[in-house]
C-alpha cells in the first residue's frame, strides 16, 4: 500500500513550533505523506518573538492548484489552518472543490482565537469567511472560542465541562450532522481536558481526555489536529484518533524542555507516535484500498 498522502494548507514559521512545522513532522513520523501549501512565510510565529517577517503567499495558491490538478494527483485528505486573509480562505475553498473527492476527508481547523477572544489579525468580516470555509469540512476541529465565533454565541455560554453541554455544541457544529466535529477544550473531570467527538457515520458523541498540564503552549492545537488528520487517514475511527491526539499533545507538554513561546518539544517524541501508528496499522491496512489507483502521478 503507498503512504495515504495529505495537502497541508498552513503558514510556515521559520522559529517557533506550528503550523507546518508541527504538520509535515508529525504526518511524517505516522507514515503520511504530507505535501505542503504554504499560505505564508514568517520568521518566527506571531506570540512573543516581537515584529516578525511576513511573506505573503496567496498568489501561489492558484497557480499550486491548476499545476497539481495538470499532474492528476489524489489525496486522502486536505487539511487547513490557520488562513491570513478572507482571499487565502476562497483560494483555499477552491483547492478543496478541486480535488475533493468521497475517497478525500477535508479536515478544517478553523484557527481563529483562544481564551475567548479572536487573534488580533481576524476581522469580524475574515471570522465570516472562515465559516463559510468551514462549510466544506468533513471534519471540524475547533476549540472553544472557536465554536463561539462560528456559531455567533458568547463564549460564556459554552461551556464545555458537563457531557450534555458537550454534547449540545458539538452537535450544533455538526450541521445537523452532516460533519464530523471534534471539539477541543472539554474537560468532565478536575485535572483532565479533552475533547466531545461528534461521528456523522454514527450521529453519536463521545469523548476524550488526557491529563492537563498547565501552561500556555504554542502550537498545541496544531500538534492535536495533525496527530487526528494522520491517524484519520490511517483508518483509525474518530474517538480512537482524538484519544491518541490528545494523549500524545498531553504527553510533549510534560516533558517540554523549551520555553512555552517555542512551542512543545515534540520532536523527541515522535518515534512513539510512529510506533502507536504502526502497531495500529495492520488493522486498518485490510480496510483502505489504494487511494491513489488510477491517479496519474
Amino acid at each position: 500500500m503507498p503512504a495515504p498522502r495529505v495537502a497541508a494548507i498552513h503558514d510556515l514559521s521559520g522559529f517557533g513550533r506550528c503550523s507546518l512545522t508541527v504538520v509535515i513532522p508529525t504526518l511524517s513520523a505516522m507514515g503520511v505523506q504530507c505535501c505542503p501549501v504554504p499560505t505564508a512565510y514568517l520568521s518566527t510565529h506571531t506570540g512573543g518573538f516581537g515584529d516578525n517577517t511576513f511573506l505573503d503567499l496567496t498568489d501561489q495558491l492558484e497557480p499550486v492548484t491548476a499545476h497539481w490538478k495538470s499532474l492528476g494527483l489524489a489525496f486522502d485528505a486536505v487539511y487547513t489552518g490557520f488562513m491570513g486573509s478572507r482571499e487565502q480562505m476562497a483560494r483555499t475553498a477552491d483547492f478543496i472543490r478541486a480535488f475533493r473527492r468521497p475517497e478525500c476527508r477535508i479536515v478544517i481547523d478553523p484557527v481563529m482565537g483562544d481564551h475567548g477572544r479572536p487573534y488580533r489579525t481576524y476581522t469580524p468580516e475574515m471570522c465570516q469567511s472562515m465559516a463559510e470555509l468551514a462549510q466544506l469540512a468533513d471534519v471540524l476541529t475547533p476549540n472553544r472560542t472557536e465554536a463561539a465565533l462560528l456559531l455567533g454565541e458568547d463564549y460564556e455560554t459554552i461551556r464545555l465541562n458537563t457531557e450534555s453541554d458537550c454534547r449540545r455544541w458539538a452537535e450544533a457544529l455538526s450541521r445537523d450532522g452532516t460533519r464530523s466535529v471534534v471539539l477541543k477544550g472539554a474537560s468532565l473531570t478536575p485535572g483532565t481536558v479533552g475533547a466531545a467527538c461528534f461521528d456523522r457515520e454514527s450521529g453519536e458523541t463521545s469523548f476524550v481526555s488526557a491529563p492537563l498540564v498547565p501552561g500556555q503552549f504554542h502550537g498545541t492545537g496544531d500538534l492535536f489536529a495533525s496527530v487526528l488528520t494522520g491517524a484519520l487517514v490511517l483508518g483509525w475511527p474518530l474517538q480512537e484518533a482524538a484519544q491518541l491526539s490528545a494523549e500524545f499533545t498531553s504527553q510533549c507538554a510534560r516533558r517540554q524542555g523549551t520555553p512555552c513561546r517555542e512551542g512543545l518539544d515534540f520532536e523527541p517524541l515522535l518515534w512513539r507516535l510512529g510506533q502507536q501508528a504502526e502497531e495500529r496499522a495492520p488493522l486498518c491496512r485490510g480496510e483502505r484500498e489504494d487511494p491513489h489507483a488510477g491517479a496519474d502521478h
